[in-house]
């Protein structure tokens, strides 16, 4: 199943006990912006809502990856990870195709 819009995600298994990181990409300056989040579509709203200190001039922002994972502590790992110079490596392979589409 292709998931292009965050609508799609409710269809899946229950969200409400999920721990999420995401991957936002600024339209503005095309840099991007990792994240840990319990409500992934409440998150959304605030960065683009400008809320979000860190994202507020870096608006608009787009959803481009985004992982689950049950444990609060396995996300925070994987943030951290994500945000050093081997997880960003990570997220451009993992994003390759996409990221040269746009």
């Amino acid at each position: 199943m292709k998931i292009t819009r965050f609508e799609d995600l409710e269809c899946l298994a229950p969200l409400d006990n999920m721990f999420f990181i995401y991957v936002l990409k600024s339209e503005k300056d095309h840099n991007l912006y990792i994240g840990f989040t319990r409500n992934l579509k409440k998150r959304l709203e605030e960065h683009n809502k400008g809320i979000v200190r860190s994202t507020k001039l870096r608006r608009p922002l787009r959803l481009i990856y985004y992982e689950a994972c049950l444990s609060e502590k396995d996300a925070l790992c994987r943030e951290r990870y994500l945000k050093t110079a081997w997880g960003k490596r990570f997220i451009k392979n993992r994003l390759k195709n996409f990221l040269n589409y746009i």
